[in-house]
Formats: C-alpha cells, structure tokens, sequence
C-alpha cells in the first residue's frame, strides 16, 4: 500500500528556515516524479512544486521560486523540501506524493498522508 509519511515541520519566525522530508512507503521512490502540496487553513490544497525521478528537472509555484528547493536522494528513497525565507503566508499543512510529471499535480496513485504542520510567526 502506498503511503507517504512527511516530517520536518515546525514553528519558525518570519525570514527563517524549515526543511522537509517525504518518504513513501509501498514503493520505490526513485522511479517517480514527486512532488510537494501544501493546505493553508480555510484554501484550497495546492501543487508547490516538482522534481524528476532522476531530480535534474524542478517546477516551482511561482510565489516560492526562489525560496523553496526541492531535492531528493534517491539511494535513501527520500525527497526533500528547503524553504527558506519564510513568510506567514506559507503557513499550511504541507504534503509530498508521487505525481505522474514534475511539471503537473497529477497524482499517480491516490493515497495522501498526514502531512507536516509548518508554521511562521511575525
């Protein structure tokens, strides 16, 4: 069964930092395009960003390019999200999946986790 577990989310002040990590179980990370959501209180879930299964392509949302790098590691099976320079608008519940292209929200299997709170104070 496929399952992503996110950890990594926190509380920090605006302007610093937080980084993310995803790992899924029930398959073999590498081969997939991943990518990262995230759910502000009361707004719709949206796409963040992507990357390859081989991490040489990224797509970014346009309010946190820039800010947010997403990586991977794929001998350890994880994928990471950096977010630096943080803003209270980036306050959300923050999800990874496995996406069908790294440019698209397109999930290729339906299962979310419980995602990892991130928060930024003034």
């Amino acid at each position: 069964q496929v399952q992503p577990v996110e950890s990594g989310g926190g509380l920090v002040q605006a302007g610093q930092s937080l980084r993310l990590s995803c790992a899924v179980s029930g398959v073999a990370l590498r081969n997939y395009a991943m990518g990262w959501f995230r759910q502000a209180p009361g707004k719709e879930r949206e796409f963040v960003g992507g990357i390859s299964s081989d991490g040489a392509s990224t797509y970014y949302l346009a309010s946190v390019k820039g800010r947010f790098t997403i990586s991977r590691d794929n001998a350890k099976d994880m994928v990471f999200l950096q977010m630096n320079s943080l803003k209270r608008g980036d306050t959300a519940v923050y999800y990874c999946n496995v996406i069908v292209t790294w440019w698209a929200s397109t999930l290729r299997f339906y299962a979310w986790g419980q995602g990892t709170q991130g928060t930024v104070s003034a």
